[in-house]
């Protein structure tokens, strides 16, 4: 393993400006659950667009409910806001499809709660101390809750996606790729790199602990699959033909007449898709979005490759060659600006491939974060030395095979959830997702040197 130390600029700063940075992340969260349920009416919050998805007042008062549980009462030790409703808002007792029926909070309660959740979170994040606890140890705790309100900004954007009706979120357009052409794929070298991280401090129990993984060389798409080119598999039959699809893929796919991505639709002049309630083309040049690991899977194999490995996925976007060491994102250590990646809702598409050439592997390989989130062929499970922290619902009980793992974030993911490291997972049937994928194959004889 490499012994050179894992870079972390926010190790580096002084209390007050750890605090500073907390309480921005915190700040953007915020604005973003503001963002995403201000547009839409009092009946659009209480209402179930899709049994996949809550309420999207559920949500946000979730949000609330676990701030409270976490920053409030644990790390502040201050007393309880609402313990009545602790139960409603703890997503292991309700499935989504029953919450519409349970006695939650309106709208107007929901938001005036979880403002006050806030005003008390931030008069603890002034005076709790940094140090002396695992959970409040370089704001941990505050790192934890921005990232599970952003995860939730991100299901909530999901929700808009299944939402019927006039569009009601705006955004620019994303950046579009340089003329210049691209190479369709890039070599991996094999050998070992460091897998995970321990220095990363809001890191999540699965991102842990660091260990060394030995990954054969591979071959990568240089970036992920567009929609074009998953159009010339659905004009070849692709969908049709048992072949390229596993026995549950294929079983999925018959059960529910899968024929194409989520929200495409077959026209006479070709295919069209529904985007946050705007009808449009199905843009070729962009990352195709809304498959599902079986789908993405069946594409691998028509084009006569597979879907990376999970250690392949993370060795493409953080291991530098010149240094051996692996880095926190595949530019560098920095943190993601609008010139790395499509990340935050800043757009609310995928850019097109190629669009964020600074944001490139130095291996070359482009877009690794954000635009899409990748379906990886690896199930979901913990690293060596894996331990639950700072609760075993967060990452352990769902561990085993029903759940395949996905990297990279998408436009939808805020910077504050994503890295080299993190680690997404869901059921392979998944569509309403921001999900897409790129390919992987072995190396030719002697393409490897």
């Amino acid at each position: 393993m490499s012994t050179i130390p894992e870079q972390n600029p926010l190790r580096e700063l002084s209390p007050q400006d750890l605090r500073a940075h907390a309480a921005a992340a915190l700040t953007r969260a915020r604005e973003r659950s503001v963002a995403l349920t201000d547009a839409v009416d009092d009946e659009d919050l209480v209402r179930q667009h899709s049994k996949l998805m809550s309420p999207l007042v559920w949500d946000l008062a979730h949000i609330g409910s676990q701030e409270e549980l976490w920053l409030v009462r644990d790390v502040g030790g201050r007393e309880p806001l609402r313990p009545d409703i602790d139960d409603l808002y703890d997503a292991f007792q309700h499935p989504r499809a029953d919450r519409p029926a349970l006695p939650l909070l309106g709208p107007a309660e929901a938001r005036a709660y979880v403002k006050e959740v806030r005003e008390k979170a931030f008069d603890v994040l002034e005076t709790a101390p940094l140090e002396g606890r695992r959970l409040t140890e370089s704001a941990f705790a505050f790192g934890m809750i921005t990232q599970h309100e952003q995860q939730h900004d991100e299901t909530m954007l999901a929700t808009h996606q299944l939402r019927k009706g006039e569009p009601v979120l705006h955004a620019p357009e994303p950046p579009r790729a340089p003329a210049r052409k691209l190479p369709a794929e890039v070599l991996v070298p094999g050998g070992r790199f460091t897998m995970g991280t321990t220095a990363e401090p809001w890191a999540l129990d699965n991102e842990r602990p660091a260990h060394e993984v030995d990954v054969p060389a591979f071959v990568l798409d240089t970036t992920p699959v567009t929609c074009g080119a998953y159009v010339e598999f659905l004009e070849s039959g692709g969908y049709h033909d048992r072949r390229f699809w596993s026995e549950p893929g294929w079983a999925y796919r018959q059960e529910h007449d899968i024929i194409a991505p989520r929200f495409w639709r077959r026209e006479p002049d070709g295919w069209w898709r529904t985007r946050f309630g705007v009808r449009e083309r199905v843009p070729a040049d962009e990352p195709v979005v809304h498959v599902s690991y079986y789908e993405a899977d069946a594409y691998a194999r028509w084009a006569g490759k597979r879907l990376p490995t999970e250690a392949e996925w993370e060795k493409a976007a953080r291991y530098d060659p010149a240094s051996g060491r692996s880095r926190r994102f595949p530019w560098g250590d920095e943190e993601p600006t609008a010139e790395h990646a499509n990340l935050g809702q800043r757009h609310l598409r995928p850019a097109e491939a190629g669009a964020y050439p600074a944001g490139a592997s130095p291996l070359g390989v482009h877009q690794l974060i954000g635009d899409v989130w990748e379906w990886t062929s690896t199930d979901f499970h913990g690293y060596p030395g894996f331990a639950a922290f700072p609760y075993r619902e967060y990452s352990e009980v769902f561990f085993g095979p029903e759940y395949k793992v996905l990297r990279g974030g998408s436009f939808g993911t805020d910077a504050a959830a994503i890295r080299g490291t993190f680690r997404n997972w869901d059921y392979p049937i998944r569509r309403q997702i921001f999900s897409g994928f790129r390919c992987a194959r072995d190396p030719r004889p002697g393409e490897a040197g």
